[in-house]
């Protein structure tokens, strides 16, 4: 069968509660739509795509997608797989189009994105944000792959001692007091950056 252009399709949270009762939420929805979110729980992995869309349920994130499945054509999934990116381990990083950083290293990971971290003082020229995507250029990152879920190619680069006291110190200029203690007081060693094409 070829695939619809829209689908029918029921929202619900799958959030962690104790006995709670959420409400679902009915709408049409693109087929482009839903195979995005399919993408990052399967990538482009076609039979793994078919088996979801047969069985007509997606759990990505806290939300639960719900749908009548269908058998899909396998030549119809591989023409809408098409307009999806590829990993491509030729691009090197590049700080423009960077929009998310997680800090890693300790037991927990600290997410930094862009809008919460490129906020200016009054009297700074220049923004954690700023300092950290300079850190991240001055070296090489290695490739990782291809992220349906953040539509951003992911890049992984270990920090020296010198860098970590460095964003440690810039850590000041963060607007937000919890994510300034985490930078300041957490031990991370490396960082994956979240680069959008």
């Amino acid at each position: 069968m070829p695939l619809p252009p829209t689908i029918r399709v029921k929202l619900s949270s799958e959030a962690a509660e104790s006995i709670a009762l959420t409400p679902v939420v009915v709408q049409e929805m693109a087929v482009r739509e839903l195979i995005e979110h399919v993408l990052g729980v399967t990538g482009k992995d076609e039979t793994r795509i078919r088996d979801l869309l047969l069985r007509g349920t997606l759990v990505s994130g806290a939300t639960r997608f719900r749908w009548a499945g269908w058998e899909a054509e396998a030549a119809a999934i591989r023409e809408l797989l098409g307009g999806f990116p590829d990993p491509d381990p030729s691009r090197r990083f590049g700080p423009v189009g960077c929009v998310r950083v997680i800090l890693r290293g300790g037991r927990s990971a600290i997410d930094a994105a862009v809008e919460h971290c490129s906020r200016k003082g009054l009297f700074q020229r220049r923004s954690f944000w700023d300092i950290l995507m300079e850190v991240a250029g001055a070296g090489s990152a290695k490739y990782l792959g291809y992220s349906y879920r953040d539509r951003a190619d992911r890049y992984l680069r270990e920090f020296t001692r010198e860098e970590i006291g460095r964003l440690r110190a810039a850590s000041g200029s963060l607007r937000y007091s919890t994510l300034r203690d985490q930078v300041r007081t957490m031990a991370f060693v490396e960082a994956e950056f979240y680069v959008r094409r």
